[in-house]
């Protein structure tokens, strides 16, 4: 049986410890203050008995648990990312603990009059009588991903512990920069050396998923011409009126708050402007490889129709591909899905499989060779201050990750005639 004392001590400890990334750095990591969880890490990794424990120069994490049986069976791995989010500070996080949560709301902050309610978190209520894990409302939690951390741990050091339980060659990986989109860029898929891999990087209990968008960013600059305001007739040309322009000739209704499931988007994420000058930063989404290539051709047309109208290059768009849609490299080998699949049904969790409205170091690493679907960790509201995750659903998580391992030698082992 899982410690629940072990995950609330272990996960408490790496929240607490500040990993924000940063999209305007150019090194890897991208912030210096990462490298502080990284050494915990990999002190703690060697404590547990996990052997070929291994730091790189960009902060990348790798360790083996050895197999236990005789007969040949597939190395697998298991991946997770210890930045969190620059959406909102990951600095100071005081986790509270909330013993047999009532079901009622939870003041997270009464002077900032910070409150968690389920009625506006409905899943808040599937968690009535189990313990939370919340925020203080200053900060995000970090249980993404530092709750799939701790799942990986705690099932390594409890498969070491419990030699009677029958696993091949474990690796695990633990990764700078996801939420900033370069968690899998340095990855070296050879020298991690798994034939196939699962990142402990999903939501609620029971999420299992290997489908995500497909995912590029377009940067569109406007240029305009500033001339003083009093005799700019016929002369000055308002680059923000233009980048309205092309705003509101994008679908108002596919945008991030008007689409769920499959639906993809543009998404305007910030913007900067002045009349002589007007920068838009966009993200496009789709999970069909046609309509995400349609949707960065519009942007395209968009860019070319008005420039024409005005006579002259106004508008320039710069579009950058980012990941894809790993439902392509999963599919051929769904065997690796209905093994945790198995494991969740034989440890009586329902499976939820759906498609990421978002992307995962999985995307990038099954286009690398790494084939890696996405298992849930647990926690809810990432990125924010009403991010929460129930410690039940680590500890199921982390006996998912045994099971995978039990199941998979399972299934690799010889039949007998």
């Amino acid at each position: 049986m899982i410690s629940k004392d072990t995950i609330i001590q272990r996960f408490t400890g790496y929240v607490t410890i500040d990993t924000e990334s940063d999209p305007n750095s150019e090194t890897t990591p991208s912030t210096a203050k990462q490298w502080n969880l990284v050494h915990k890490l990999a002190e703690e990794l060697k404590s547990i008995g996990m052997s070929d424990v291994h730091i790189d120069a960009n902060a990348y994490i790798m360790a083996t648990l050895p197999s236990n049986v005789e007969h040949e069976v597939p190395t697998i791995g298991f991946i997770s990312h210890f930045d969190t989010s620059p959406d909102f500070t990951g600095a100071h996080v005081k986790p509270q603990i909330i013993e047999r949560y009532d079901g009622k709301p939870i003041v997270l902050n009464a002077a900032q009059d910070m409150v968690l309610s389920p009625d506006y978190f409905e899943d808040l209520k599937q968690y009535v009588g189990q313990t939370l894990i919340t925020t203080d409302g200053t900060t995000l939690l970090g249980a993404d991903d530092k709750a799939g951390i701790c799942e990986i741990v705690s099932a390594m050091e409890y498969l070491i512990q419990h030699p009677e339980l029958k696993h091949g060659t474990i690796r695990v990986g633990f990764t700078p920069d996801e939420e900033i989109g370069r968690g899998a860029h340095k990855f070296d898929v050879e020298a991690f050396g798994a034939e196939w891999a699962y990142t402990m990087d999903g939501s609620q209990i029971g999420e299992l998923e290997y489908e995500n968008f497909n995912a590029a960013s377009a940067v569109v600059t406007i240029k305009g011409k500033i001339v003083h305001p009093g005799y700019a007739k016929g002369k000055m040309v308002n680059a923000m009126y233009i980048a309205t322009e092309f705003i509101n000739s994008l679908p108002r209704i596919e945008t991030p708050e008007h689409t769920d499931g499959y639906q993809g988007f543009f998404h305007l994420h910030d913007m900067k402007g002045s009349v002589e000058e007007t920068t838009l930063h966009y993200i496009i989404r789709d999970h069909d490889k046609g309509h995400f290539e349609a949707r960065k051709a519009v942007m395209q047309k968009l860019t070319d129709e008005l420039n024409s109208q005005y006579g002259r290059e106004v508008i320039s768009t710069e579009i950058k591909d980012q990941y894809f849609n790993m439902r392509e490299k999963i599919e051929p080998v769904m065997h690796i899905v209905a093994t945790a699949e198995a494991a969740m049904k034989a440890l009586h969790i329902k499976p939820l499989i759906k498609a990421i409205r978002g992307g995962t170091d999985g995307s990038q690493l099954s286009y690398m060779g790494l084939p890696c679907p996405n298992i849930f960790a647990g926690g809810h509201n990432f990125h924010g201050p009403y991010e929460y995750v129930p410690v039940e659903s680590m500890i199921k998580a982390t006996e998912v990750i045994c099971k995978i391992a039990e199941l998979t030698a399972e299934n690799a082992q010889p039949k007998t005639v």
